[in-house]
C-alpha cells in the first residue's frame, strides 16, 4: 500500500510540482493552499507524512501554527518544513515546535525526496528489532544507523537524542572519523544537505544543545576555526 504525503503550499505551481514528483515515485499525495483546508482533512484522516511551508496565504506563521496542532495529533508523524524563509530564528522554531526535518526550496526534488524516504526508513526501522550490526558506539555515544537514533549515556542512564535527520547525519559523519576535521562542505554532503555556511553552523548549535540538556559538560564537538569541525572523546573517555 503506497504512503500518503500531504502538502500544504500556498503557491500552486511549487505546490503541483512537488506533488507530480512524489506520485511519478509511487505516492499518494494530497495538496492543501492554506491551514484551514489541511486542518479539516487532516480531522478526518492524517497523512504518512506531511510537508509545510511557513507563510500560507494571509497566515504569516500558519505553518508552524498547523504543525503544532499535527504534532499534538500524533508523536511520531513525520513532518517536514519546506520554505523560503532560511533564518536561524524560523529554523530553530520550526524545529523546536516539532518538525523533523527543516529544509529550503533551494533544495533539488532528488534531495527532498531523499530525505522523505528517509524519514519513512526511520519509521518503519523503530518497528523493527534492535540489530547490532547497526550500533555505533564512540565513549558515551551509541548511534544506530538503522533506525537513525542516538543514545548518550548520563552516569547509568541511556538518553535519546532526539535529532532531525539532518543533524542525525552530521553527527553520524563526525563520529565515523573521530579526531578527524569535517569542514562544512564535507558535513553537507554527507548529510545531503546543500545551504550556506551559517545554516551549518546553526545546525551544529543545535546539536551542542540537544546534547548538554541531557549532559550539561558535553563537549564532544570542536570548532576548528577556518576548517570545519570534529568530534573529540571526553578526556575521561580516553583514559578508559
Amino acid at each position: 500500500m503506497s504512503r500518503r504525503i500531504a502538502i500544504v503550499e500556498d503557491e500552486a505551481a511549487i505546490r503541483e510540482n512537488y506533488a507530480d514528483v512524489l506520485r511519478s515515485q509511487g505516492y499518494q499525495v494530497q495538496t492543501y493552499a492554506n491551514r484551514e483546508q489541511a486542518s479539516q482533512a487532516f480531522a478526518l484522516r492524517l497523512p504518512n507524512l506531511a510537508i509545510l511551508d511557513i507563510g500560507l496565504e494571509h497566515e504569516y506563521d500558519g505553518g508552524f501554527t498547523l504543525c503544532q496542532w499535527l504534532r499534538g495529533q500524533s508523536k511520531t508523524l513525520p513532518i517536514i518544513f519546506l520554505t523560503a524563509r532560511d533564518n536561524d530564528f524560523d529554523t530553530v522554531s520550526g524545529l523546536r515546535i516539532g518538525a523533523d526535518d527543516y529544509l529550503t526550496k533551494d533544495i533539488s526534488l532528488p534531495h527532498l525526496s531523499a530525505r522523505i524516504a528517509a524519514l519513512f526508513r526511520r519509521e518503519d526501522a523503530l518497528k523493527q528489532p534492535l540489530d547490532n550490526e547497526h550500533l555505533l558506539t564512540a565513549g558515551s555515544l551509541q548511534i544506530d544507523s538503522q533506525r537513525m537514533t542516538i543514545h548518550w549515556q548520563q552516569q547509568q542512564t541511556k538518553q535519546l537524542i532526539d535529532l532531525t535527520i539532518t543533524e542525525f547525519w552530521m553527527v553520524y559523519a563526525l563520529v565515523k572519523h573521530i579526531g578527524h576535521v569535517k569542514s562544512r562542505e564535507q558535513l553537507m554532503k554527507d548529510s545531503k544537505i546543500y545551504v550556506d555556511d551559517s545554516t551549518i553552523t546553526s545546525h551544529i548549535k543545535r546539536i551542542r544543545k540537544k546534547f548538554m540538556k541531557v549532559d550539561a559538560h558535553f563537549n564532544c564537538i570542536e570548532t576548528v576555526y577556518g576548517m570545519g569541525y570534529r568530534w573529540n572523546l571526553a578526556e575521561n573517555e580516553l583514559s578508559e
